[in-house]
């Protein structure tokens, strides 16, 4: 029987702290009150999952302090937002693809041929709308055969490489090998300003929106996450696994498509040459991003704020007078310690984790 004092949290015999214990749950079994492991453990899960926008925001702080009075400005911040749209675009594709464990190298190539058809079709006087239309569906059906020959038991690394040969040679091809220039007639999607905000920041949020709304609020967007975590265990669970990866191709290369274009509007020219540089700063800003390389784990508007961690860091430089090759080291000991970071909070977040169940199975065994 509970005393008062032991009701009142006062100090007995079996309670010499004074503190009130857990009440018993109605099976008699007591439950766990909050502990400070528990409360690490969400700050630790936390910091894994919110940690890059922490560190944009960290990263405004000093480049505003550091780079005053030009950094902290609203131009200023539509010229990092417009540098990071483009980034962004591609690593959009790359985020999905790796997240559904479906890997695109063929990024550039994708990018490159879509932009190279485009130009060829708007200097030839073919309607707008068509050309881009077409550009579209040309990096959707790449997307298509990747996923379709990954199914086949080919490495998904390989086959993209190798699609990456191919598209940058049709590109050359298309566009007889140099640039297509006088591509005004796109100036809509690139240098025009909506609002005062460039449309590369419009397409890029509604990129970032769309994808969103799919991965988390739609079946197939959920069940592509599932099968990048486990696709025996999906496949086992009767949902047709090898959809959901030809999708995420599909997907991966439909943003090198879109990114492609949108280069293009920019700079008013079609490029066939492929940049490897697109393919590495999307996987920089998806490594920062926390983005699970092995699949399953991931998300888009933390791909977002690493393309504008990227962008950031490389304004704050240039402001400063500070030679690129310095942000690109800069980012590259970011990366590396982004990794090691997310590593070491997972294993401890495991860790702690299983040790919260022990202990709580043994106090229910007493």
């Amino acid at each position: 029987m509970t005393t008062p004092a032991q009701a009142n949290g006062a100090a007995t015999p079996g309670n010499p702290g004074g503190a009130a214990s857990p009440a018993p749950a109605p099976g008699g079994a007591p439950v766990a009150a909050p502990t400070k492991d528990s409360a690490g453990v969400r700050g630790l899960i936390f910091l894994r999952d919110r940690g890059i926008f922490v560190l944009w925001l960290l990263l405004i702080i000093v480049f505003a302090v550091w780079a005053n009075p030009y950094f902290g400005t609203l131009n200023n911040a539509i010229l990092i937002a417009n540098a990071a749209a483009i980034s962004a675009i591609f690593a959009a594709g790359v985020a999905v693809g790796i997240i559904c464990g479906a890997l695109d190298l063929s990024i550039p190539g994708v990018a490159a041929l879509s932009s190279c058809v485009t130009g060829w079709m708007v200097i030839h006087d073919m309607p707008v709308w068509l050309a881009l239309v077409v550009g579209l569906v040309i990096g959707v059906v790449i997307g298509f055969i990747n996923g379709v020959i990954s199914l086949r038991g080919f490495n998904p690394i390989i086959v993209t490489i190798a699609m990456l040969s191919v598209t940058s040679a049709l590109a050359a091809i298309v566009a007889g090998g140099y640039t297509i220039p006088g591509l005004s007639k796109l100036d809509f999607m690139g240098t025009q300003r909506y609002l005062g905000v460039p449309a590369p920041v419009w397409i890029a949020a509604g990129v970032f929106i769309v994808g969103t709304v799919f991965l988390t609020k739609t079946r197939d967007g959920i069940r592509l996450m599932a099968v990048g975590g486990s696709a025996e265990a999906v496949r086992r669970s009767g949902i047709h696994s090898d959809r959901y990866k030809v999708m995420a191709f599909m997907i991966s290369s439909g943003c090198a498509a879109l990114g492609g274009l949108v280069t293009t509007a920019t700079v008013t020219e079609a490029n066939p040459n492929a940049s490897p540089a697109l393919i590495f700063t999307a996987l920089t800003a998806v490594a920062l991003a926390g983005v699970s390389l092995v699949g399953g784990r991931g998300s888009l508007p933390r791909v977002a704020v690493g393309a504008l961690v990227l962008a950031t860091i490389a304004n704050g430089l240039t402001i400063k007078g500070i030679q690129p090759y310095w942000a690109t080291g800069a980012t590259g000991l970011l990366l590396l310690g982004s990794l090691a970071l997310d590593r070491s909070l997972t294993r401890t977040v495991s860790q702690r984790l299983m040790a919260t169940a022990q202990a709580s199975v043994h106090t229910g065994t007493r």
